[in-house]
């Protein structure tokens, strides 16, 4: 029993003095975890310079745009062919993706040899091989008179302007075919099959094998955002922002990128970790001074590696008593698969015993323990450089969410990492001390990167369906010049129907006389209250207005709320709601004793029979207090004012909130003679020559005209360009076939018609992986507030996704897309057939003038116009291109609805004043 224990504590002490030489040795081979820090920032480098236009010429890291634009979201299917090609077998596989209760894949799959001669031969040769091998395969799965979308696993680094397109970088990892670097394999493919002539294929995409490995395990985890080949070649790839690829046009979304970081260190960056085996296994590689990471960590050279290490150390008498054997000195006998058995933890050393007997050294147990350790050490270098370049992808993902814990998946592959009974724990415990602030998960694919083929291929087949789709959805919104000139046509054949007194009634612009004769001269001077009723916020305003050399306006306003029970109330609890408010403001003022001017800003539409007197045409806007239309809506006010009995005011005019804003403008600007809204609601006004209003005694002047063009379309002129999600919010609304222009273009509905659209593409499987959510199904949930921010161009993809996720929609970034684009769609046609109105109205003024330019300014309000970041440019646009003969300059109101109420009460004082005096 002593002996037993004398003998094993020998062996210990024996194995720890073996080993510290060895270590000692290989000291170099060994990193510290600065030292991985450090070559973790190298990478990050490295990276960076890829990404950048500028400097990706010169970079090592190709950081090469895949076009793979997604993971699988689980709702592909289909029958789909994978080709892989990447190593001395090339397979074929057919696989079947398809959806009963959970998503299925079924996979048939056949291994060819590739003889040495082809790979080694022409590329005519090569591609015909493989187009022989594809037509026997679809033979023996009788579908040669079938054309299925085929998924092209292409492990070499090529580059790719579109999925379905690679130009060969550079051969790797013994391939050496000639006349394929720098040509298109996919071409080269296809020329191959219509030569055999015996059937069809349709290439869709072509992947390289980490990809396909990332796609796999994506299919299983929808975490999954890397993929890493760790074989007999190494490479990852990773979804990265599309914003920071300058390579490819465009900032939304994300792409993966295929890092192809085997080139890490061929510019020198690694030289310092490099040994003299690295350099001597370099010197006698097939592609000197490339790929010199992969040549420090893959599988292809670590057995090599291992070799020329012992080499050394026996020529110095460190091993086998200097024995040096041909064997020994043979390139390629020691492989990396006797690297995994000598470290298995139990029968390791006999292995090693077997594996060095054949190499002829007759070992002893000290020289098993040592070359034991030596395969440890170099395993151990290759885990621990892989786990420094994933930190940088972890650390760079991980930043670009903004986030302080990344959780994420990396999808793993390759015969090192599967077969190394180590690789994979060292792998993991070195990434975790690297990056502790990422949660990661490894997860093995499974038939790696053929399945990863046809999961690209099933992602790219249901992009490309679906994109299609969206793309007809959306057709419907795109307006052409013709279409839009036709608009401003019908509007102006509707503005002479509400013009002439014998189409007035029946006209659907109602082009209603607002008695405003005048635009503001300047010499407007006094104290005026005004109100402003127009939507769910009431205010009152005190305004003073002085003229004289300095004119100046100064405001004192109170906002108060109208809930919605007086909104749908009846009128004479609405109208001593805003009575009890105006009593509320005097007090608040202490101005209960003096009689002011007043004007109340009334945005609805109103038949107008003097300044003064309003009749309520009918209500918008949500709001439906009963006994309200066809009654003066001044009186009214004056009867709530009577009932109070506090206070007394002179009620001058009544006025709409557009005309406001055209005085708040001509104001400031005295060529301002069009006023347009284009906010909750939309409207316009214009300075029309009294000869064309029929409806109004007198030939002489001007006067602006309240279009009311919200209502243009009622009769029906409009629905070649309505589409089925304007005609679902109309049946909706609260007052159905009504106001059909301004439901296709003011933020009242734009927001609905959106959520509308949103609905229809969710229902046919391409939103939010088809799941309709009770927010989405709620009425006005989409405001149109979300459209302005979704549509900002200083709005990252992740933005946009938390606005959704605010909503309660769960949305991926290809589903943040789509929603973007689809606000865009809506948007954008609203601007447009808003500005096709505006021209209608500022060439008829011209043509009224008999002028063949006219320079005009047009006074805007609303949220809309304000808030939305294309709304006004593009409305702009199309006001320059159908109305090329008027220069239109659009002037900002500063609060049209109470500065314009009180200039138009100030000027109706003066016009009231010079009569008096005449």
């Amino acid at each position: 029993m002593i002996a037993a224990q004398l003998l094993a504590y020998y062996f210990t002490e024996l194995k720890d003095d073996q080993v510290k030489k060895i270590d000692k040795y290989l000291y170099s081979m060994r990193f510290s975890d600065e030292t991985l820090r450090d070559i973790m920032s190298r990478f990050r480098m490295e990276m960076e310079k890829g990404l950048g236009r500028d400097t990706n010429p010169t970079a090592t890291v190709k950081m090469l745009p895949t076009f793979v634009r997604s993971i699988p979201d689980g709702s592909e299917k289909g029958d789909f062919i994978a080709l892989d090609l990447g190593g001395s077998n090339f397979r074929i596989l057919r696989v079947k993706v398809s959806h009963e209760k959970k998503q299925t894949v079924q996979m048939e799959s056949q291994i060819y040899d590739t003889p040495e001669d082809i790979i080694h031969g022409s590329g005519t040769r090569l591609f015909d091989h493989v187009a022989e091998c594809l037509g026997d395969f679809m033979e023996k799965q009788k579908i040669k008179d079938k054309k299925l979308p085929v998924g092209f696993t292409f492990s070499f680094p090529c580059v790719q302007t579109k999925l379905d397109e690679g130009v060969l970088l550079t051969w790797t990892k013994r391939f050496k075919a000639n006349g394929v670097e720098g040509m298109d394999v996919v071409k080269l493919l296809n020329k191959a099959i219509k030569k055999r002539g015996d059937y069809d294929a349709d290439i869709m995409a072509v992947v390289n094998d980490t990809v396909g490995t990332m796609m796999t395990c994506g299919f299983d985890d929808q975490r999954c955002e890397v993929g890493i080949i760790i074989g007999t070649g190494t490479n990852a790839c990773y979804m990265e922002e599309l914003r920071h690829i300058d390579m490819v046009e465009g900032d939304e979304g994300r792409m993966c990128i295929n890092t192809e970081w085997g080139a890490f260190g061929d510019d020198g960056m690694l030289e310092d970790i490099r040994t003299e085996f690295d350099r001597e296994i370099d010197r006698g590689s097939l592609n000197p001074g490339k790929q010199l990471f992969e040549k420090m960590v893959s599988g292809m050279y670590m057995g090599e590696l291992v070799r020329l290490i012992l080499v050394k150390m026996a020529k110095e008498g460190m091993l086998f008593e200097g024995r040096i054997t041909p064997e020994l000195l043979t390139k390629g006998k020691f492989e990396t698969k006797h690297i995994s058995a000598i470290e298995k933890t139990k029968e390791g050393l006999t292995k090693a015993k077997e594996i060095l007997t054949r190499l002829g050294v007759e070992p002893s147990t000290d020289d098993c323990i040592a070359v034991q350790h030596v395969c440890a050490i170099v395993s151990f270098r290759s885990a621990n450089l892989i786990a420094a370049t994933l930190g940088a992808i972890l650390a760079r993902l991980k930043d670009n969410k903004n986030i302080p814990r990344l959780r994420t998946t990396v999808g793993i592959d390759g015969s090192l990492y599967k077969m190394h009974p180590q690789y994979s724990r060292r792998l993991h415990k070195t990434v975790r001390r690297l990056v502790p602030e990422c949660d990661v998960r490894f997860l093995l694919s499974e038939s790696g990167s053929g399945k990863g083929a046809a999961m690209v291929t099933a992602w790219a087949y249901r992009l490309a369906d679906q994109t299609r789709q969206i793309a007809e959805t959306l057709a419907e919104f795109r307006l052409t010049q013709d279409q839009l000139l036709e608009v401003k046509k019908r509007m102006l054949t509707e503005i002479q129907n509400g013009l002439s007194k014998s189409t007035q009634t029946t006209a659907t612009v109602k082009m209603l006389p607002t008695y405003v004769r005048s635009t503001p001269d300047g010499t407007e001077n006094g104290d005026f209250l005004a109100l402003d009723l127009g939507g769910t916020n009431f205010r009152v305003l005190l305004v003073k207005i002085r003229s004289g050399k300095r004119r100046t306006v100064e405001m004192h306003n109170k906002i108060y709320a109208i809930p919605i029970e007086v909104m749908q109330g009846t009128g004479e609890e609405l109208f001593d709601h805003i009575v009890s408010c105006i009593s509320d403001f005097l007090d608040y003022m202490g101005m209960k004793n003096a009689r002011l001017p007043l004007g109340f800003t009334f945005s609805f539409p109103c038949r107008q029979t003097s300044l003064d007197a309003g009749i309520l045409v009918n209500w918008t806007k949500g709001f439906k207090a009963t006994d309200c239309e066809g009654e003066d809506v001044v009186n009214l006010l004056r009867e709530g004012i009577k009932r109070r009995e506090e206070f007394d005011l002179d009620v001058v005019a009544v006025v709409n909130d557009t005309v406001g804003t055209m005085m708040t403008c001509a104001y400031e600007e005295p060529t301002c003679e069009v006023g347009l809204i284009a906010g909750t609601g939309s409207n316009a006004c214009y300075m029309e020559e009294m000869r064309n209003i029929e409806t109004v005694e007198g030939d002489e002047g001007r006067m602006c005209v309240n279009m009311e063009w919200g209502a243009f379309g009622d009769n029906g002129c409009l629905d070649d360009i309505r589409t089925q999600y304007d005609i679902a919010v109309d049946d909706l609304s609260l007052n159905p076939g009504k106001q059909r222009y301004e439901k296709m273009c003011s933020g009242m509905y734009l927001g609905e018609i959106v959520r509308n659209i949103l609905i229809d593409l969710t229902k046919r499987g391409f939103l939010f992986r088809g799941q309709i959510s009770e927010t989405l199904k709620t009425r006005g949930i989409f405001e149109t507030k979300f459209l302005s921010q979704i549509e900002s161009d200083r709005l990252a993809l992740l933005q946009v996704r938390s606005i959704l996720q605010h909503l309660g929609l769960d949305s991926t970034c290809d589903d943040s897309i789509i929603v973007k684009e689809v606000c865009g769609a809506v948007s954008r046609r609203a601007a447009q057939i808003c500005g096709a109105g505006m021209a209608a109205v500022v060439d008829k003024i011209r043509e009224n003038r008999g002028l063949d330019h006219l320079d005009i300014t047009v006074g805007v309000d609303g949220t809309l116009y304000k808030l939305h970041p294309h709304f006004s440019p593009i409305m702009h646009q199309t006001v320059k291109e159908l109305a090329p003969k008027c220069n239109v300059n659009f002037l900002l109101s500063e609060d049209g609805s109470g500065k314009g109420a009180a200039l138009i009460t100030a000027v109706g004082c003066r016009l009231r004043q010079q009569e008096q005096k005449s």
